[in-house]
């Protein structure tokens, strides 16, 4: 019985989550470090070229936005792919980093990447 008394305190135990860092680094080390001219707007707004900076699975930097913001939902389309939504999640200066609300497949990544280099 002291086993299952064991067993028993052992099942609830509370463990706290935190982030996995290993994750959110590796995220950053995958970035792709390209630069393409890309078509963003807001909404229903006016396409407006911008460069891109870099880019990854799951996000991409911009050089800059005319009066974006944190929050701020965008529509981006990539030379080659189709429109795609994206998140303003931060902003420095002119530079604006943005989320994918869906991350990009390994393949399409892969793809524009290689396009980028070809373009160059």
């Amino acid at each position: 019985t002291t086993s299952e008394t064991g067993a028993c305190r052992r099942s609830q135990l509370k463990h706290e989550n935190f982030p996995n860092v290993a994750t959110e680094s590796a995220d950053r080390l995958q970035r792709a470090n390209v630069t393409l001219l890309c078509e963003v707007r807001q909404g229903i707004g006016p396409w407006a070229l911008i460069r891109l900076d870099d880019i990854s699975e799951r996000g991409f930097r911009i050089a800059w936005f005319p009066n974006c913001a944190p929050d701020m939902l965008l529509n981006i389309r990539l030379p080659g792919i189709q429109k795609l939504d994206a998140r303003v999640c931060w902003q420095e200066g002119r530079t604006v980093g943005c989320e994918f609300t869906k991350p990009l497949h390994t393949y399409v990544l892969e793809h524009i990447v290689r396009q980028a280099t070809i373009d160059r």
